[in-house]
């Protein structure tokens, strides 16, 4: 598929990975709307981008179907999902303070998997009453997930299972969808310089720059968006978990 004059959804689209790629995208030529719970950020970017910015909780479905049919009503309806939007809570099941409160767990659940599923049950219904273009595709949809969902550590028991589920979540989706030529590939990120890691100590990011086989430093949002700009192109990717990892292997903490 080319990008070029196409819609294009991306959410967590204010920072990190989800902004490389609507920066990408936008410069492909795709109508780009940014979703993203603070606004401010999503305006930010939407500005740069010439994009359109809109404020979306992807866990909530009337927010996320209000974002869906904002954005429809701009741009037309969306052949390319990004789904970006995350977050990382770090605590043990059980740590000195006792058990991981459930709530916590059930945000990370939420926000991950069921706000990937949300986005994506939205733009696949309009996904499917769309013409195909040349080359038969109707649409792309790009969730992440992590290498967390392979190998998570100590501490990330409800962010691995949250990126596990999305992991989980393509294959069956991808034969789904395929009755209708929509592809669906989902990107395993390692340890990549999002504003979450690029927070920490100086040593902190050194070290963990060095724990990556090679290259041996911390991935760029760039190159995510570089990969997320060929599943969108190469219509033969589908139904697959890309590790986008410099070949790390995380150890138990």
């Amino acid at each position: 598929m080319d990008a070029k004059g196409t819609a294009a959804l991306v959410t967590g689209g204010g920072g990190g990975l989800g902004a490389a790629t609507a920066r990408l995208l936008a410069r492909k030529g795709a109508k780009v709307a940014v979703l993203d719970t603070k606004l401010d950020a999503a305006q930010a970017v939407a500005q740069e981008i010439g994009g359109l910015a809109i404020a979306c909780d992807v866990a909530d479905a009337r927010s996320a179907e209000a974002a869906v049919a904002a954005a429809a009503s701009k741009h037309g309806p969306a052949r390319i999902l990004v789904n970006c939007a995350g977050v990382a809570p770090a605590r043990r099941i059980v740590g000195r303070d006792g058990p991981m409160p459930l709530d916590e767990f059930k945000r990370a659940i939420d926000v991950n998997l069921v706000g990937t599923f949300n986005l994506m049950r939205l733009a696949a219904a309009g996904m499917q009453k769309l013409e195909p273009l040349p080359g038969g595709d109707r649409g792309v949809i790009v969730s992440t997930a992590s290498v967390a969902a392979y190998e998570g550590q100590i501490g990330q028991a409800a962010y691995g299972a949250s990126k596990g589920g999305v992991a989980a979540l393509t294959l069956p989706a991808a034969r789904e969808f395929a009755a209708f030529n929509v592809r669906v590939v989902t990107v395993a990120p390692g340890l990549f310089a999002t504003p979450m890691l690029l927070g920490m100590p100086q040593e902190v990011q050194d070290s963990l720059a060095a724990s990556v086989p090679y290259p041996k430093r911390l991935g760029q949002p760039d190159e995510y968006a570089a990969l997320v700009l060929h599943i969108v192109e190469n219509g033969m990717i589908n139904g697959e978990c890309i590790r986008l990892d410099g070949a790390i292997r995380m150890q138990p903490r």
